[in-house]
């Protein structure tokens, strides 16, 4: 399965994204912390070259914990700052204007020395579809500026928006690369509902998340679906959960289809809890098998 989806908004994004980044000191980035490394677009480091900036580890509550300091030490581990938010809640607003603060602190002190009046920090947000970016504009404006929706592509156009005296920040539409070269990326993306669901097999996306689970969070996977072991078949374990879940057609026999929506919408309801699909460590294996000795 190929998954590709890149808007005609989006290579537009990249050229304002662009056009605008000499405008401001600091760049936000906006990531899903269930997938931080799947959910980083890989034109960023490109397109921002060295401009400062502050990773944010969206929908936090969602993530596993753990799995999200392992990540947040990764970043700091690589000269990025990261921060663990959940825009939806406000929790973390405040620490993002400080570390923003922080990493700007050279600055403007450079600027205080040379007589300049400190002014408010402009920070640009850039992420990928569904990242959370209007909704984490709207908290930290105290105010609905930002459109928000929970599928991918609702923010297509740039808007400064004032937050307090402190930040003035710019916001972009989402950015997605047009191709994804490896497909495990875009399955995790499709997973956690930034690639819109329509242009999707839902039979393959549902298999990968219950084969991760089946790895990293085993136990889960069986006491929701009722499973006494895992099967091996994928067709055996669609009509393992089919059956303990209802999801039946006439005759009895199990709908495959609905074995797939449930599987995908019991994830992102949290139904088996809070979930990581990749952890640092991942990186590391993978760089190996890419690097044999």
């Amino acid at each position: 399965m190929t998954i590709q989806w890149f808007p005609e908004h989006m290579a537009k994004a990249r050229r304002e994204v662009t056009e605008k980044l000499k405008l401001v000191d600091i760049i936000f980035e906006l990531v899903d912390a269930r997938i931080p490394y799947s959910s980083r677009n890989p034109m960023i480091d490109e397109i921002i070259q060295h401009k400062p900036r502050l990773v944010l580890l969206n929908k936090a509550d969602m993530a596993d914990k753990e799995i999200t300091n392992q990540w947040i030490h990764y970043f700091k581990e690589n000269g990025i700052e990261a921060l663990a938010i959940n825009s939806q809640a406000g929790i973390g607003m405040k620490e993002i204007v400080v570390a923003a603060k922080k990493i700007l602190s050279e600055k403007f002190d450079r600027m205080r020395a040379k007589g300049i009046k400190p002014r408010a920090i402009r920070a640009m947000i850039v992420g990928i579809p569904n990242a959370g970016k209007s909704t984490l504009i709207n908290r930290l404006a105290k105010k609905n500026i930002a459109k928000t929706g929970n599928t991918p592509g609702v923010t297509k156009a740039q808007q400064w928006i004032k937050v307090g005296r402190e930040l003035e920040l710019l916001d972009t539409p989402g950015i997605l690369w047009p191709k994804f070269e490896d497909q495990e990326v875009g399955l995790k993306l499709a997973v956690t509902g930034a690639i819109k669901d329509t242009l999707l097999n839902m039979h393959d996306i549902s298999e990968f998340a219950l084969r991760y689970m089946e790895k990293t969070y085993p136990d889960r996977l069986r006491d929701r679906f009722k499973l006494e072991t895992v099967p091996e078949d994928t067709i055996e374990l669609f009509n393992t959960i089919g059956k303990a879940r209802g999801c039946l057609v006439g005759g009895g026999e199990v709908d495959y289809d609905k074995v797939a929506e449930l599987v995908i919408r019991e994830i992102r309801l949290e139904k088996l809890g809070h979930l990581s699909f990749e952890k640092p460590s991942d990186l590391l294996v993978e760089e190996e098998e890419s690097n044999p000795e």
